[in-house]
């Protein structure tokens, strides 16, 4: 099996530019995203503003709670007032001493009725208070006083009971509930906003990709697994497409949430807000240098991934060689050896990333803690109201919650860059070169058939030539077979028929015309190409047969089914025509070779060329297949690559090519004339 040694990533090579690039591609939706942008600002400034308002929610029930001791001072004045008023020439401390001397009924008669909030005080309740108050030494604190309200007379109780402000408190309550209702839909607007560009930007990249696939060189095909292909367009899109709608409205959201929660936090109290800002401040650090750590074994998973990937559709392609020779084993391990450091790569990833949240976690609750403690101490000295306390707690953990978020929103973005560059590797790859400005065009109604190789070169790589000065002329209509043994350029000279590859030096020639004065599609248009690897896709056989070809008829397919020999398969078929197949259906090499060459039969055009097309057919098949070919190919040049030889005695011409050279040409009689290679092989074939 084949080994992956090629050297990984240790980190994302231009983390900042492919993020800029990223950006940049999102130009289509710049609009949305700044909307997006602002309403998920607007719902953090709403959420910083939250605790202020539920904090003084807290105050008015805290307030409304809690006995009014200070109404008991101007219970006080006014019955103080009361004594006084009958003794004018005595100081009130004076009056109230002798106030005392007297006996309950002149007390009584003494005192008269005050009002107080609405309140009528009786001079037996004023009396019953001054006794009571007697006992309250000056110093004593709230406590004490509240303690002996439950012995205070019921008028003095209802001044002084708790009375909650119903109507400030539905307010308050009210304004409070609406920016949390307001938050919760700004929350939802924005998650569809951003999942409308996450989707949409995949859309692209997949679309995009789809147009690149088209455009690359054979070259690139062939020096890439098609796993790994596959993974760039399914995994790495995936990855960046779902982690960036979320990552972009939560690196905002969080980040003013953070300097939102800073800045209330100040305007509330300075001290609680260094307080909570000092528990959190070594959270950075932990979250910068994890950060750090994690960076590249994002980049290793998704490329593990795609080897992983590779491995797999490898192994699966060729599930009836790998069980043949007992390969089980050696693609196990290589599967164990790939997975295992796809294992290895995830858990350090996943375990780092996962350490955000705990520490997170507990820098909040440390942070809660001190707050709880300060806040308290500030309340017993009458520094802050408990409202401020219940508002910190919510600060804290708006504080603590977007630090966690941003960090874990820059890990994400570890992730997203490492996909994003393997997608904009393949999407910088060299494409075919440019042909807008070739003007040359051959009708293929009108095309006579006549090539001419001019002093060929071609190599695959720069420093190895593997076609060397190949120089032939073929005339319209003529048969021409190309043999030699594996590697002599047999294959790789169609495909410079076939512009798949440019030709490094000399020209081809198509009835005048050089093949770099026309385009791909033209040539493309003029070649039937049938090879030795079937090909079918899912649908119906006559799909199958009539594919890219428009205005076909029925009979006209059935007329090449019967010359091919295909037409009793397909009539044993449920459906006839109209059945469905794939490629992976149990349909035999041959009857699927048969239907290529059905297919490339019903293509009008002035030239063939089969690869191998007859290699799975057998002999009694490939006669009648060589006379159908020799019927219909009559008038035009076909080229034939054969390995069997039996199979191209009819040629006009054999080109015998070895090394990358034509060393024989001629008919099959002349050939063997000359007992050269070509009569070597030939033989070779036939000896017992």
């Amino acid at each position: 099996m084949p080994r992956h040694n090629m050297r990984e990533p240790e980190k994302v090579k231009n983390f900042k530019g492919t993020i800029s690039r990223i950006f940049h591609s999102l130009n289509r939706w710049r609009y949305i995203l700044v909307l997006s942008c602002f309403l998920a600002m607007f719902a953090a400034i709403l959420s910083t503003i939250a605790p202020n308002k539920l904090a003084d929610v807290t105050d008015v029930i805290s307030e409304g709670i809690k006995p009014n001791v200070g109404a008991l001072q101007d219970v006080s004045k006014s019955i103080m007032k009361n004594i006084a008023a009958h003794y004018n020439d005595s100081t009130i401390e004076e009056s109230i001493s002798n106030f005392y001397e007297l006996s309950d009924d002149d007390k009584k008669d003494l005192l008269s009725d005050i009002k107080i909030d609405g309140v009528t005080i009786t001079p037996p309740d004023q009396i019953k208070y001054l006794e009571i108050i007697r006992t309250i030494d000056k110093n004593a604190d709230n406590e004490i006083i509240i303690r002996k309200l439950d012995m205070m007379p019921k008028s003095i109780k209802k001044i002084v009971e708790a009375k909650l402000d119903v109507s400030e408190l539905k307010k308050r309550s009210t304004i409070l509930g609406v920016i949390y209702l307001l938050n919760s839909v700004l929350g939802y607007i924005v998650g569809i906003l951003m999942a409308y560009v996450g989707i949409g930007y995949s859309k692209k990249l997949r679309n995009d990709i789809s147009l690149k696939i088209n455009r690359l060189p054979l070259k690139y095909f062939d020096s890439h697994e098609t796993g790994d292909i596959l993974s760039r367009v399914t995994n790495d899109v995936d990855t960046i497409g779902i982690n960036m709608s979320n990552n972009i409205n939560s690196f905002v959201t969080n980040l003013t949430l953070f300097l939102g929660s800073v800045i209330m936090m100040f305007v509330t109290n300075w001290i609680m807000a260094l307080t909570a800002i000092g528990a959190s401040i070594f959270g950075f650090f932990g979250s910068f240098l994890i950060l750090k750590k994690s960076q590249k074994y994002f980049v290793k998973r998704q490329s593990e991934l795609g080897k992983l990937n590779g491995h797999i559709e490898e192994i699966y392609s060729g599930h009836n060689v790998v069980k043949a020779y007992n390969g089980e084993g050696l693609a196990l391990e290589e599967f164990n050896k790939i997975n295992d450091k796809l294992y290895d790569c995830n858990r350090k990833s996943q375990f780092l990333s996962g350490i955000m949240q705990p520490l997170m976690n507990f820098i909040g609750n440390f942070g809660y803690v001190l707050v709880c403690v300060v806040g308290a101490l500030l309340v017993m000295n009458e520094k802050i109201s408990f409202g401020v306390i219940v508002a910190f707690m919510i600060y804290v953990r708006l504080f603590t919650n977007p630090l966690s978020r941003l960090a874990q929103a820059a890990t994400t973005m570890q992730s997203i860059a490492a996909a994003a560059e393997r997608v904009y590797e393949f999407m910088d790859e060299d494409e075919l070169s440019d042909e807008k400005n070739i003007n040359g065009y051959l009708d293929k109604n009108l095309v006579k058939g006549n090539i001419e190789f001019k002093n060929v070169k071609f190599g695959y790589d720069e420093d190895k030539t593997i076609i060397q000065n190949f120089s032939a002329k073929v005339k319209s209509g003529e048969k021409i077979a190309i043999v030699g043994p594996t590697g002599a350029g047999k294959t790789t000279m169609v495909n410079l028929l076939m512009k798949f590859y440019e030709i490094n030096h000399g020209d081809i020639i198509i009835d005048g015309e050089s093949i770099h004065n026309l385009t791909r599609e033209n040539i493309h248009d003029l070649f039937v190409m049938v090879l030795q690897d079937t090909w079918l896709f899912d649908g119906t056989i006559r799909d199958n047969l009539k594919f890219n070809i428009k205005n076909i008829s029925d009979e006209e397919i059935w007329n090449v089914c019967k010359t091919v020999g295909i037409d009793h398969f397909i009539k044993t078929l449920p459906g006839g025509l109209d059945s469905e197949v794939n490629d992976n259906d149990a349909i035999s090499s041959g009857q699927k070779q048969l239907l290529t060459i059905a297919r490339g039969m019903i293509e009008e055009a002035p030239f063939l060329i089969l690869d191998e097309a007859t290699s799975n057919v057998d002999t009694r098949t490939e006669e009648l297949v060589q006379k159908a070919m020799d019927k219909l190919m009559e008038g035009r040049t076909s080229f034939i690559i054969a390995h069997r030889l039996s199979t191209i005695k009819n040629a006009d011409l054999i080109l015998v090519m070895n090394d990358g050279n034509i060393i024989e040409q001629g008919n099959h009689e002349d050939l063997l004339k000359l007992n050269g290679f070509y009569a070597k092989l030939y033989n070779s074939q036939f000896q017992k």
